[in-house]
């Protein structure tokens, strides 16, 4: 009976819930907790930072330097947002009494960075040239340029990669290690710009009446400046054409204004010329002298 009665005791004192763990127990967890609120306070004070001081001004810098290229911008703040939230979670680690940690662990991520390098290296490398050209004042989407490998209009410039549009319609993507390691001309878009040409004319044309006549001709023409004015000079005497240079200039031009401006020009000269009974890149003449001797194939005089 007795033995009986201990059992059961002893059952429901297994069965009884433990109590509530009070302020003696929960005060083993606050360390733990200062160091969480440390490193929320330390990452949000980072965030915050860039949300309402540096954010502003970088989309504003990149918009105005790449106003039509809607792309690189929103890719510049992505890029400087990935980087602020691993400074902000440093910089959480730190103050939350992790600092140690890290400088113990320096030459860790100093191995895995430089293992990183290594591997990424070119892609490193096309993001720095792609800040560079983001940078470069001179370097703009719309901009024509030439380069070791042809030339065209940039259509957009991406932080690795910028694609170029040819004259012939096509896109060419380019690394832009390749743009920041080599020469690159920039012909139009920097102001009022110089076209030359070269006319041939007969030598029995009046020279003096040809500088006239493609001199007015580009006063008249549509896209060519009055000022400066246009001028023509004898540049060489070739074999069988007076070789004329004729200068005139066009506002700020594209590829696409060169092109017309100088097929407008040309087809009012070529008439204007013809009118007035002159030759344009007359044909080569040349005299022939020699005797020819010709030979009795039968033998038979």
């Amino acid at each position: 009976m007795t033995a009986g009665l201990l059992t059961v005791l002893r059952v429901v004192l297994q069965q009884t819930p433990e109590p509530d763990p009070g302020p003696d127990e929960l005060i083993v967890f606050w360390p733990l907790l200062v160091q969480v609120g440390w490193f929320f306070l330390g990452f949000a004070t980072v965030i915050l930072i860039w949300v309402v001081l540096v954010q502003p001004v970088l989309k504003r810098a990149v918009r105005r330097r790449n106003r039509n290229n809607p792309t690189l911008q929103a890719a510049i703040v992505l890029y400087f947002r990935l980087a602020v939230v691993l400074v902000a979670t440093l910089v959480g680690v730190a103050v939350a009494g992790y600092g140690d940690f890290l400088s113990d662990s320096a030459l860790v991520i100093s191995a895995i960075a430089l293992a990183v390098g290594i591997a990424a290296r070119e892609v490193i490398g096309s993001l720095v040239s792609g800040f560079a050209l983001v940078l470069d004042p001179e370097f703009n989407v719309g901009d024509y340029i030439q380069w070791s490998g042809g030339e065209g209009t940039v259509h957009s410039i991406a932080l690795r990669i910028t694609r170029v549009e040819t004259a012939d319609g096509e896109l060419v993507t380019i690394p832009n290690t390749i743009l920041t390691a080599n020469e690159i001309v920039r012909p139009y878009g920097r102001g009022n710009h110089r076209i030359v040409q070269t006319l041939g004319v007969d030598y029995e044309d009046d020279l003096t009446e040809v500088l006239h006549h493609v001199t007015e001709v580009a006063r008249e023409t549509n896209g060519i400046l009055a000022t400066p004015s246009p001028a023509a000079y004898v540049d060489e005497l070739g074999d069988s054409a007076v070789a004329i240079r004729i200068h005139y200039w066009v506002k700020d031009p594209t590829r696409r204004d060169i092109f017309a401006v100088r097929s407008a020009y040309t087809r009012a000269v070529k008439e204007r010329l013809e009118a007035e009974g002159m030759n344009l890149s007359p044909a080569a003449e040349h005299e022939i002298r020699g005797h020819i001797a010709l030979d009795d194939a039968s033998g038979e005089g």
